[in-house]
């Protein structure tokens, strides 16, 4: 009886022994990390199985991230934050590294500059690269406020049944050549803020830009960019609130996407005190223009402290790429005007006796070999 006992107690202590070591492998073993995914969709639910009839778990909303359970065929078993499991087509979702790359824009634009400010005119989404085709995640909601940054112009995608007919043209030897294809039509996109800080590409004709109402009438059909406050002067007979009428400087441009640059005509609005008006203190077109523009102060001997702006202008048809694949002018000249009273000089740099001379391109032959300069380009 004594050998069985101790038999039976040798068995059950290799049994425990056995279990703690297993138990002790499963815990050092490492587990699969968790995947995530985030909720594209304006708005969905999540439903308890996959089929025609099912129950609806939850309501998940845009920019959620989701815990991923199972992959299926075409739905992923999710879990939200507070718990709740259900099936979701992959559709309303983007994974991981999609969100990284909203992520790293974000970050890249953080402080970047701010050119304008525009109203989104309804619900839109913000894609990671310019084009109506590339990867979007937050959707902005309508009449939302947005800081503007970067300008880019990129080929509109045109479907197949609008492209023309293919034509051909005839040589004296009659042979047939296929006619050169039309240029590309060019879009605007511009990379926007909104007021949570999210960064991403919109395209620039679903918003419009913020332009002060009492100068959107001078605009004589053209497009105002942006507009800046210079000075203001009290005008007591006026009906600004606060009796100080602002005066601006505005960048304009044709109404037209794909310019090789931001604006070709640049003008500064006064507040006539007398006729309690504005009028135009300053005009200068024909320019290649490039945001964002400058407002602030200086100091000047004989005159104390005086408004001034300033802007970029190309200087020269040489192009360079950027870091993010843009092209952009090689070479830029900044512009610096002061307003004295109700004139404006252009300030020159220290040391020149004569003003610099101002670039005014060839109508169409300087515009046309640089007509691709403001398009957006991926890495090769």
């Amino acid at each position: 009886m004594t050998a069985n006992r101790s038999f039976r107690f040798l068995c059950a202590t290799v049994a425990l022994t056995s279990f703690v070591w297993l138990a002790g492998c499963n815990r050092l073993r490492p587990h699969p990390a968790v995947q995530y995914v985030y909720v594209v969709s304006k708005d969905t639910f999540l439903r308890d199985r996959v089929a025609a009839v099912s129950n609806k778990v939850a309501e998940v909303t845009n920019g959620e991230r989701l815990e991923v359970v199972e992959h299926g065929r075409r739905f992923l078993k999710v879990k939200t934050a507070k718990g709740a499991v259900g099936w979701l087509e992959q559709h309303a979702i983007i994974e991981q590294p999609v969100y990284e790359q909203f992520v790293q824009l974000q970050q890249q634009h953080a402080h970047d500059p701010v050119v304008a400010t525009a109203v989104l005119r309804d619900d839109l989404y913000l894609h990671d690269k310019p084009g109506r085709h590339t990867e979007r995640f937050y959707l902005l909601p309508e009449a939302d406020k947005l800081q503007l940054l970067v300008r880019a112009s990129v080929p509109k995608e045109i479907p197949p049944q609008a492209l023309p007919l293919s034509r051909t043209r005839k040589l004296p030897s009659d042979h047939n050549v296929p006619a050169a294809p039309p240029p590309p039509v060019l879009e605007d996109w511009w990379l926007v803020r909104d007021s949570q800080g999210r960064v991403g590409w919109m395209l620039s004709r679903r918003m419009d830009v913020d332009v002060p109402d009492e100068i959107a009438g001078y605009a004589e059909g053209q497009r105002i960019v942006g507009a800046y406050v210079l000075a203001r002067v009290y005008d007591p007979e006026s009906s600004f609130p606060d009796k100080q009428a602002p005066e601006y400087v505005a960048v304009i441009s044709p109404y037209k996407d794909g310019l090789p640059y931001d604006f070709d005509q640049v003008r500064v609005f006064t507040w006539n005190t007398k006729k309690h008006r504005y009028e135009t203190a300053y005009r200068q077109r024909n320019l290649e223009g490039y945001l964002p523009v400058t407002v602030g102060t200086q100091t000047f001997d004989k005159l104390g402290s005086e408004p001034v702006f300033s802007f970029k202008v190309a200087d020269g048809d040489s192009v360079a790429l950027s870091p993010d694949g843009e092209e952009h002018p090689a070479r830029t000249v900044t512009l610096t005007y002061r307003m004295e009273g109700g004139l404006i000089r252009k300030v020159l740099p220290p040391g020149t006796n004569a003003p610099a001379a101002v670039k005014s391109p060839a109508p169409s032959r300087v515009v046309h070999s640089r007509h691709h300069n403001r398009r957006h380009r991926s890495k090769k």
